[in-house]
């Protein structure tokens, strides 16, 4: 345990307080130096939570949803038991009882029911929840605050932003509203639900972060609180003391499976969007780039000798894609999109969802060190086909390969394509996530076909004094850049 050692703090008498923070000698005699305060604008009382509560509880619902369970099979039946098993018995004849009574084994023989929490977003009884609370859902019924049941519909499902509407007949529902103005770090939060199927409980706490990416998918925008949130709970608001909607409850981070003070909420403002568009058409329809993109890191900012690590590098611009069409090429740094700059990935992704299909947008791009804009009319995701993994051969001779040694990696040359043949265990490509078989599109733009690309391409990068290399990689039908710290690299000839 680790015990904290005791800190004096001084108060000064009256309406004020300082802190020592020094001295200063005045005709010898020593005088405190006084650090200013901090001020606030009023001062903070804890807020009371039962009006809020009182206000927005009949808007909150559980939600119970029935799936179709079946039977667990046991592949291969008694038969793959041996002879003298002693369950061997115990399966011939449960087997034959479940063949009787059903005239075929794999037939549904139970519904299992899961809990979640939802809200009322309007008076004719729209209500949103999540979408891994209805996934597999047969048959949805809410639970009100007064303990009423009513049968419920799926009005439309997004499983890329784990939201969900269902609707149920009514037409004097109370409800309520997602928050207009964005939420604060240490704002109180009320959460309502309905944990462990208990109904109707509250917690309370702060907003405790904002803009979290937890992962899930691309369109990540999460709050973190602290309130307390549990199984159950998912797909319940958090309130704002206004009683007003400021996140959708959807996951929590804990080691044990319950409550640790982390909780993620998917923010009012993603959560708005998605919401209107179920409702309206019960589906989400979102704009399409068509590039694979990643982070302008600060080794790649390096390598491409840029001031600032922002923006978004196209890793590859996808086929009959809208991107493509426009021009877009693999090393373009997407900084803008109509003039509303992008920091990075996430929010390019959500910047162009946010169009409608068929919307000319302008981009932003740096190429070969210099800005220009192009013009992109953006399209509906098709599906996309597969490109085969890169295969090392074994086989391919000595003669065809590179070794990058100060990078810690070799090259081989292979089917008309230049692929990582070995990685230095510790060294900078090792260290970068760089593995066998990946494929070597280009290097710091230059497009590399051959061996002797490779070494003309680094001999470039130490004329032009750059930091770090950059890499294209491709790795199956994914495309990545990677920024290699360069240090009077030299290269062998194997």
């Amino acid at each position: 345990m680790t015990i904290l050692s005791k800190t004096t703090i001084s108060l000064a008498s009256g309406a004020a307080a300082f802190a020592i923070i020094g001295a200063a000698t005045i005709g010898g005699i020593s005088a405190p130096v006084l650090a200013k305060p901090v001020a606030i604008e009023a001062p903070q009382t804890v807020p009371n939570f039962a009006d809020a509560v009182e206000a927005v509880s009949p808007a909150v619902v559980s939600v119970k949803v029935k799936t179709a369970a079946r039977p667990a099979s046991f592949q291969g039946g008694s038969d793959a038991l041996p002879q003298d098993h002693p369950f061997r018995r115990f399966f011939d004849r449960e087997f034959r009882h479940d063949n009787d009574r059903r005239g075929r084994r794999d037939a549904p023989r139970r519904f299992a029911t899961s809990l979640g929490s939802g809200f009322f977003v309007s008076a004719d009884g729209y209500i949103v929840t999540n979408n891994h609370v209805i996934d597999q859902g047969t048959e949805f019924t809410v639970v009100l605050n007064d303990g009423e049941e009513l049968d419920a519909t799926l009005v439309g499902a997004d499983p890329k932003t784990d939201l969900a509407v269902l609707k149920v007949d009514t037409d004097d529902q109370p409800y309520v509203s997602f928050a207009d103005e964005p939420s604060r770090v240490g704002e109180w939060v009320v959460a309502v639900g309905n944990p462990f199927g208990l109904g109707g409980t509250v917690t309370a706490g702060i907003i405790s972060g904002m803009n979290r990416d937890i992962g899930s998918g691309p369109y990540d925008d999460f709050l973190q609180i602290d309130a307390a949130v549990n199984k159950g709970n998912s797909g319940g608001p958090a309130f704002n003391l206004s009683g007003e909607v400021v996140g959708v409850n959807t996951a929590i981070f804990s080691p044990s499976g319950g409550n640790v003070g982390i909780a993620f909420a998917i923010s009012a403002r993603a959560a708005n969007e998605v919401v209107s568009d179920l409702i309206d058409s019960g589906s989400v329809t979102r704009g399409w780039l068509g590039v694979q993109i990643q982070p302008v890191t600060e080794d790649i900012a390096r390598s491409l000798n840029l001031d600032d690590a922002q923006g978004t590098i196209v890793a590859e611009a996808q086929g009959d894609s809208p991107a493509l069409a426009a021009g877009i090429e693999a090393g373009d740094i997407i900084t803008a999109v109509d003039g509303k700059v992008i920091e990075g990935p996430r929010e390019l992704a959500r910047v162009i969802a946010a169009y409608e299909p068929g919307k000319t947008v302008e981009l932003t791009i740096i190429r070969d060190g210099r800005e220009r804009a192009l013009d992109v009319n953006l399209g509906t995701l098709p599906g996309g086909d597969r490109r085969a993994a890169v295969e090392l051969n074994p086989e391919s001779g000595a003669e065809n390969s590179v070794e990058l040694a100060d990078l810690g990696l070799s090259v081989i040359e292979q089917d008309g394509a230049i692929v990582v043949a070995d990685i230095v265990p510790d060294s900078a490509a090792a260290e970068k996530g760089l593995r066998r078989g990946d494929e070597i599109v280009s290097i710091n733009g230059l497009e590399v076909d051959a061996v002797d690309s490779v070494g003309k391409a680094i001999a470039e990068a130490i004329a032009d004094e750059r930091k770090a290399v950059l890499f294209q990689l491709r790795t199956g039908d994914r495309s990545r850049f990677v920024a290699l710290p360069m240090d009077e690299t030299k290269t062998n000839r194997g």
